[in-house]
């Protein structure tokens, strides 16, 4: 058990546990009663928030909408940002990113259940390549006030990140290689595949 005397050990475990918190289910539950898992998508996400309570009071399913964005990417940001603060290796920080992100999507406190990575991902990417999460971000806006489909504008914002890191940053600085990205967009995706379906049988649903 030595090895959990490791600092890095200990970031690790921690970025998964804190990764795991289910925010938007918790939020839902706190200030209205319901369990956002049996309604909508069943995600645990910010879009299921504004799925499932807009039914009843949409002005308060944006607020709590919103702070479950906020708090689901924070949960990789802070522990990224002391990570950074007391020194911490490039690699260990990277892989501090992709633990946050497998947490949020296989919580240790939901069965190993979870919500789909997109602002968890969102926010440890920002921390380690903050230029192609602006892109993304913009990616999404667009895609997402056009088409009005957060499955759609989540993927493409994905997909316009990884392709941006290999223009700006050809060579990750520090680990020469884009496979934390890629385990992450694999979380991701892979997260997506019932939206992907449903994208493709033109079935998806409409956030408006």
């Amino acid at each position: 058990m030595d090895f959990l005397l490791n600092i890095n050990v200990q970031f690790y475990i921690l970025s998964y546990l804190i990764g795991g918190i289910p925010f938007g289910l918790l939020i839902a539950k706190l200030f209205t009663g319901k369990d956002i898992r049996e309604s909508g998508s069943g995600s645990i996400g910010a879009t299921n928030v504004l799925r499932v309570l807009k039914e009843t009071n949409p002005a308060l399913a944006k607020k709590l909408a919103i702070t479950t964005v906020v708090l689901d990417a924070l949960k990789g940001v802070v522990l990224l940002i002391i990570a950074k603060l007391i020194g911490l290796s490039i690699e260990t920080l990277w892989a501090i990113a992709i633990f946050s992100v497998i947490g949020h999507c296989y919580s240790p406190y939901l069965k190993f259940e979870g919500g789909k990575g997109v602002a968890t991902g969102a926010g440890v990417l920002l921390v380690m390549l903050p230029i192609e999460t602006l892109i993304a971000f913009i990616t999404w806006f667009i895609v997402g006030k056009v088409l009005k489909i957060s499955s759609l504008s989540s993927l493409l914002a994905l997909c316009a990140l990884i392709l941006s890191s290999f223009i700006i940053h050809p060579d990750i600085d520090g680990i020469k290689t884009h496979a934390p990205i890629f385990i992450i967009a694999f979380v991701i995706v892979y997260k997506h595949i019932p939206n992907i379906v449903r994208l493709f049988q033109g079935k998806e649903s409409k956030v408006i």
